[in-house]
């Protein structure tokens, strides 16, 4: 028998794992985006085999995808525990961690990542991203500049780069970064908005619009880019523009609070107040604890004088405030029932969200023949500030201090606004530039002694003082309240308005001018022809009531008083002045619940202020209002020969018409309490040789009396100046003190 011949054949190929070639069909079947079938292929081979370390990754990866990031970090750290040395894997369970906002568990993660292997330029990305979310910015540029490092055509890293050096207000250095980001990716619309933004900050506007509407070229619905470029046209004034940008971000994004709350605000910049309260009342009921949401949209409310919820709505926005939540804006509670600390606690919250500057200003005395002294404000116009303060600006001594007036409100053709002008010997329009350009030009003026004349009233520019421009930083007469941050050393009062009991209060040292620290112009001119009382709709007889207040300064309280007067008095009329139809209604209705026929309460247009003060001699009696008093309207009533009743409040703005009233030689008309307040109105409207008597003693003390001593009240605030400087040069700390009157 034949032997058959042995053949050299190839050894026998091993048989493929099924359950590789199963992952390997999920891995095709996830790079196709079919989630869903991936994710069912992985979970098999995860079942065959509970340590599929790949298995378990990309199951956690779908699952990140399709928005299961709880599940998704289950499953990551699964993974990482049969294999902690997968860098990509750290790097992914970072990802999962910020996007649930676990920042510190994130950058542990990220870090790890890192520590695996230094090239993974992702993590590097993303751990920028946790810093960044924890205010940590110098750190999250680091990271960045690492990944660029590492791979320097990253569009999206260029991108995030430039919003933490937006945060650092390194707004020349964000531009270049988005700059590099949009010559990588033209079409990169998030970038494009972020960088309108920057332009925005640099005051650079027109070019903020260009890259906005490139944006929204791309994207019409982009929400962000609609709301940036609304705040823009804000800025260049183009109010009704920037309502219809914050209207179609609302119809791309119904939900979307902030330009719900920013649509509120130029509303009420506008006096639209009605729309103020419609926007800023949608926003609440989607956000409550919406920063400030609360107070702006009570104040809205109570320009309407709509009082429904009153107590509760003050209770809730108070005991906000007692929590430390970021409720209202300092000056919107003002106009409540607060006390002195809460208004400290608003002030202070407020200030804690406030960025933080390198001071400009870093010790050094300047050496000048005459003490500079520049008055910063946006309300160098027809506005209170304007009329009260032009008097001033005139008689400062040139001799001894060198005035200027740096102005950051729009232009206006007016006579305040040209007599104000002519008033400094320097007068510099600042409208167009940012906060830190002024700061610069303040400090290279060398300007000794800045005033704020805003506060935190409506277009102030706090963040020009937090720079620390000027040696010594003032706040005067625009917001009488403490701004509650220690860029700003001292606020000019009076013994009566802010006695020194109320320093704890106060950040602020408190200076005492030695009269009324409401400075008045007694050039304030007054129409010649007086009209008749049918000419403004009073009736021919009876005595006339009257409060020219804003209607946020009105209240349940005060107002039911009114209308006791109203019953007590046969034939008297409230002659108030209407800022909106929708308060007239409220107002009205609210008479009519009191049991007060509504047409006795009469309504006064908006007329110039000379015509105002002409026709405002028809009153009898000012009835001023607590707890925010008269200011300039109540000054103004007694320039034109009307007495005004007060009671004396607890905080700043509840006391300075009592100030105005012992300065003008009327201390009898400063009632104690409410009661007080009502016997003594009853007792000036039924008697009426005590009217008379009145009306003839402020006639004769308007000439005599320190209140509309223009002059001498501008060497009062000259010397408190003085003080200051003398402080300031000899080293010393400021501190409060009272300025002696002069002889």
């Amino acid at each position: 028998m034949r032997k058959s011949k042995t053949r050299n054949l190839p050894p026998a190929r091993p048989s493929p794992d099924p359950w590789q070639v199963e992952f390997e069909r999920g891995l095709t079947l996830h790079r196709q985006g079919k989630l869903a079938e991936a994710e069912s292929v992985f979970e098999d081979v995860r079942q065959r085999q509970p340590n599929h370390f790949d298995a378990l990754h990309l199951l956690a990866i779908i699952a990140m995808q399709t928005g299961q990031l709880e599940r998704g970090i289950e499953l990551i750290q699964s993974a990482i525990g049969i294999n902690a040395n997968v860098a990509s894997a750290h790097n992914n369970l970072g990802y999962a961690l910020i996007n649930l906002q676990r920042y510190d568990e994130a950058i542990v993660s990220l870090n790890r990542a890192i520590a695996l292997d230094r090239s993974q330029v992702g993590a590097y990305h993303n751990l920028g991203n946790s810093l960044q979310a924890l205010g940590r910015f110098d750190e999250a540029v680091a990271s960045y500049d690492t990944a660029i490092g590492l791979k320097p055509d990253q569009a999206k890293v260029y991108n995030s780069r430039g919003n933490a050096l937006q945060m650092l207000k390194r707004f020349d250095d964000a531009l270049a970064s988005y700059d590099r980001a949009l010559a990588m990716r033209p079409n990169y619309a998030e970038a494009l908005n972020n960088r309108g933004y920057t332009l925005q900050e640099l005051k650079r506007y027109d070019e903020a619009l260009a890259s906005y509407d490139r944006a929204l070229a791309l994207h019409p619905d982009f929400a962000e880019a609609l709301y940036n470029r609304g705040i823009t046209l804000r800025s260049l004034q183009r109010f009704d523009e920037a309502l219809t940008s914050y209207d179609r971000a609302i119809a791309a994004r119904p939900d979307y609070v902030e330009a719900l709350s920013n649509r509120g605000n130029i509303s009420a910049s506008l006096g639209r107040n009605a729309d103020a309260f419609a926007a800023y009342d949608r926003a609440f009921r989607l956000k409550p604890d919406h920063n400030r949401l609360a107070g702006r949209r009570l104040h809205a409310k109570l320009q309407l004088c709509d009082w429904t919820n009153f107590d509760a709505e003050v209770s809730h926005l108070l005991s906000a405030i007692r929590e430390q939540k970021l409720a209202s804006v300092p000056f919107e509670i003002l106009s409540i029932p607060s006390s002195p600390s809460d208004q400290l606690q608003c002030a202070r919250r407020d200030a804690s969200v406030q960025p933080r500057f390198r001071p400009i200003w870093n010790g050094e005395l300047y050496s000048h023949d005459r003490i500079r002294v520049g008055y910063l404000s946006g309300d160098f116009r027809e506005h209170p500030t304007g009329y009260l303060a032009a008097g001033l600006f005139e008689h400062h001594n040139k001799s001894r201090f060198e005035v200027t007036g740096i102005c950051f409100g729009p232009d206006q053709n007016s006579t305040t606004r040209h007599r104000i002008k002519g008033a400094f010997e320097h007068f510099i329009e600042v409208h167009d530039k940012s906060d830190q350009a002024i700061a610069d030009l303040v400090r290279q003026l060398e300007i000794e002694i800045a005033v704020d004349l805003m506060g935190y009233t409506q277009n102030s520019r706090p963040g020009i003082f937090a720079r620390r421009c000027a040696p010594i930083q003032v706040s005067y007469l625009g917001y009488l309240g403490t701004m509650g941050t220690d860029f700003i050393d001292y606020v000019i009062a009076d013994k009566i308005a802010l006695p020194f009991d109320q320093q704890r209060f106060y950040v602020e040292n408190i200076v005492h001018l030695p009269d009324c620290f409401l400075v008045n112009d007694n050039r304030l001119i007054i129409a010649p022809h007086t009209p008749s009382r049918r000419d403004v709709g009073l009736p021919a007889e009876g005595f006339v009531f009257c409060s020219f207040n804003n209607g946020y300064k009105l209240g349940p309280p005060i107002f039911e008083l009114w209308m006791r007067l109203l019953q007590g008095v046969e034939g008297s009329v409230l002659w108030l002045f209407q800022s909106n139809a929708e308060m007239a209604v409220n107002l009205q209705r609210e008479a009519r619940r009191c049991g007060i026929d509504p047409s006795r309460i009469i309504f006064a247009p908006r007329v110039t202020l000379s015509e105002h003060l002409a026709r405002q001699r028809l009153a009898d009696l000012f009835l001023d209002t607590t707890p925010y008093n008269a200011g300039a309207t109540g000054a103004g009533a007694l320039w034109s020969g009307v007495p005004m009743l007060t009671m004396i409040g607890e905080t700043f703005v509840g006391r300075m018409a009592a100030s105005m009233l012992h300065a003008v030689g009327l201390p009898e008309l400063v009632a104690k309490s409410l009661p007080d307040y009502e016997a003594l109105a009853l007792k000036i409207a039924t008697e009426p040789a005590f009217c008379t008597a009145l009306k003839d003693k402020l006639t004769r003390s308007r000439g005599t009396y320190p209140l509309f001593d223009t002059e001498r009240f501008t060497r009062h605030i000259e010397a408190a100046y003085l003080g200051m400087w003398q402080r300031y040069t000899s080293g010393e700390k400021p501190h409060s003190f009272a300025v002696a009157p002069s002889s």
